[in-house]
């Protein structure tokens, strides 16, 4: 069996499945009305944009990823499959989302408002040119904050309301790691630190890398929402602080980064077969 298959467990997303296996298995919603779920809420569309972080890899590595030519193209696409991941997804919700939890972000997001926000949202997430939309992103809120706009405060309270257990950080974190040492464990990388000293590296790190994703996900807000009214901006911050909404969104960040590190895992073990050793 590949390392991929003996990772280390990620404390705070193992957590996060055992708490919601515990306390919501007798309710959960069947399979058909998850589909429907992850079709009107754009979480479909989501899972199939984990494929573009792909382009990362090489690069954490300190690997050229064009020396790879047309297998890195092949290697991704057979690792980051859609409907794998789209299943995995499924399978996990089965048994974790509650069918109030499902009824609650449903109902918001199959309204007229709702909808405009999904398709703003899919269409945001499968953007191939990252750096684009983050330079427009990153314009757009100079431009807010220099005309005195309030609007700049509401969209950071809907990035917290989205994240407001803070795991982005953790989680992004663990993702690192468990790439980096699947990348050593099969010999594309010569990992000169211990996963103990891997790890304090990136913990000591930490508010750089808070203060980037702040910033990555204030842009990103920015340039997805741009065509919205302050109003309907507000109202989706309502929406996203409401108890039901933040217990959808705290199970689909787990799911995920967990699809997101046992995918990187996949693909580190698969790199080997395409390029080799690096010193890092």
């Amino acid at each position: 069996m590949t390392y991929a298959r003996h990772r280390a467990a990620a404390p705070l997303l193992a957590l996060v499945f055992t708490l919601a296996l515990l306390s919501q298995q007798a309710f959960a919603a069947s399979r058909d009305r998850i589909e429907a779920f992850l079709t009107t809420t754009g979480f479909d569309v989501a899972l199939e944009s984990i494929a573009l972080a792909s382009a990362s890899a090489p690069q954490m590595l300190g690997i050229d990823p064009d020396g790879f030519g047309s297998d890195w193209t092949r290697l991704t696409e057979e690792v980051f499959d859609i409907e794998d991941m789209h299943n995995t997804a499924v399978s996990i919700l089965e048994q974790t989302l509650s069918d109030d939890a499902l009824n609650h972000a449903v109902e918001f997001y199959a309204s007229d408002l709702g909808q405009r926000l999904v398709q703003a949202e899919n269409a945001s997430h499968m953007i191939e040119d990252d750096e684009a939309k983050q330079l427009e992103g990153q314009e757009i809120v100079s431009g807010l904050i220099q005309d005195g706009s309030k609007r700049v405060e509401e969209l950071k309270r809907m990035n917290r309301a989205i994240d407001s257990s803070g795991t982005s950080l953790r989680a992004l974190q663990e993702i690192q790691l468990r790439f980096l040492l699947a990348a050593s464990a099969s010999g594309v990388i010569d990992l000169q630190l211990s996963a103990d000293e891997l790890r304090e590296m990136l913990r000591r790190g930490e508010t750089g890398m808070r203060q980037a994703l702040q910033l990555s996900a204030l842009a990103g807000a920015a340039y997805t929402y741009q065509d919205f009214s302050d109003a309907e901006v507000v109202a989706y911050a309502d929406a996203l602080e409401q108890p039901l909404m933040q217990e959808v969104y705290e199970l689909l960040n787990a799911i995920q980064y967990e699809i997101m590190a046992m995918k990187f895992e996949d693909l580190a073990v698969r790199m080997a077969e395409l390029h080799p050793a690096q010193d890092i």
